[in-house]
């Protein structure tokens, strides 16, 4: 089945949508949020809300044939999970309000939610920079400065103060989420007392910076690299491309000089190539559906969720400046499903665009094994 899956198009359309915002921009209050307020958070343990939904799976085999995967949260679960959602927001301005709209909340269907069944979530709303602000008035410092990264610290130390009680805790972000937890970890965690509560940190579609060749260094004096699934206090992290080479300008993979951009990969934490376990959603990170064949001939498909064991594969690579996960689809003939997966950005309807690579599907190209990643984690700091 040669198609091309452009999953993320309605992504290219509100980029090209909102790029003429920025004259438009609504002052933002710079006045702290309330997180003792349950509506300034996104997913709540406990909670009918964003995170609380139906994430039954179908699952494709290679015969083509389909089962289903029931799932359900673990309202016991001994860990908490503290997510920070990416770029999503399309509200008018530099800055969203702490409204939360359906990019918001359906981020966290492909994204967190599935997490459920290890930890409790808590998910803060936070004043991110838009997609509008992207292209007018991006912080000084990056991503991981101004507002949003103020809004998330103050999240976080309510957490701590509040829900925490001495924990282990998971720290999960994407693409901005990422660049605003990069800095909260390296300030607030790193060497802090409370790294003793970190299970793991999931850092995805940023670089975490080390120096090349070694684990530690870099964005973390104290938080290496997880080398195995039941290392604890470490953290995984990539940016996932296509097997095609990526292009010079590749927004993603990249590192500042002496430093490269950490790349664990979670199909083989040790090193070397890996199956990864993806869930596939119909719906891109920031809303919108596409339609997906995952058997030939096609077979209808009732859930929103679908996982195709055995059918990708990931290894960290180095080329030309760039460290990423490839991400290599293992299609053969004896094999009845999609030759393709979805996921990648298409900008102005021209087709997929190299340079971001795979960044829509960073998490759920891999959920099952960060879950199974996690869940050893947790054996093992209990353990602890």
């Amino acid at each position: 089945m040669d198609r091309l899956r452009t999953l993320g198009s309605a992504v290219a359309l509100a980029l090209i949508s909102v790029a003429t915002l920025g004259d438009a921009a609504v002052a933002q209050t710079a006045e702290p949020n309330d997180y003792g307020d349950p509506a300034s958070w996104l997913c709540l343990p406990g909670r009918d809300d964003a995170c609380a939904i139906d994430l039954t799976t179908t699952v494709v085999g290679r015969s083509g044939s389909l089962t289903t995967e029931a799932w359900e949260a673990d309202p016991d679960a001994p860990i908490d999970c503290f997510y920070v959602y990416p770029t999503v927001s399309r509200d008018r301005g530099g800055n969203s309000d702490m409204t939360a709209g359906p990019e918001e909340n359906g981020v966290v269907r492909s994204q967190l939610a599935r997490f459920g069944s290890k930890c409790r979530i808590f998910a803060p709303l936070y004043r991110q920079v838009t997609l509008a602000g992207l292209f007018s008035q991006r912080p000084e410092g990056g991503l991981g400065y101004g507002l949003g990264y103020d809004d998330v610290l103050d999240a976080w130390n309510h957490y701590l103060e509040n829900d925490n009680e001495g924990r282990g805790v998971v720290l999960i972000s994407h693409s901005q989420g990422s660049a605003v937890l990069i800095r909260l970890i390296a300030e607030e965690v790193d060497g802090q007392p409370v790294q003793d509560r970190l299970v793991s940190a999931l850092l995805f579609g940023q670089s975490v910076e080390v120096p090349e060749g070694e684990v530690v260094g870099g964005s973390f004096q104290n938080i290496p690299l997880c080398q195995a699934a039941a290392e604890i206090g470490c953290t995984v992290t990539y940016a996932s491309f296509r097997s095609t080479l990526p292009p010079e300008n590749a927004v993603f993979g990249r590192a500042r000089p002496g430093m490269v951009a950490a790349c664990t990969n979670p199909g083989a934490l040790g090193g070397g190539p890996g199956a990864l376990d993806a869930y596939h959603s119909s719906r891109s990170i920031v809303g919108g559906d596409t339609s997906t064949e995952w058997t030939d001939p096609p077979s209808a498909i009732e859930t929103e969720f679908v996982r195709t064991p055995g059918l990708i594969w990931g290894e960290c690579v180095s080329r030309d400046g760039h460290s990423y996960l490839e991400v290599t689809v293992q299609a053969d003939r004896t094999d009845m499903r999609a030759d393709d997966i979805p996921g990648d950005l298409s900008l102005g309807g021209g087709g997929p665009s190299a340079q971001w690579g795979l960044h829509l599907i960073d998490i759920s190209v891999a959920m099952g094994n960060l879950l199974d990643i996690v869940e050893s984690q947790t054996e093992a700091y209990l353990r602890r």
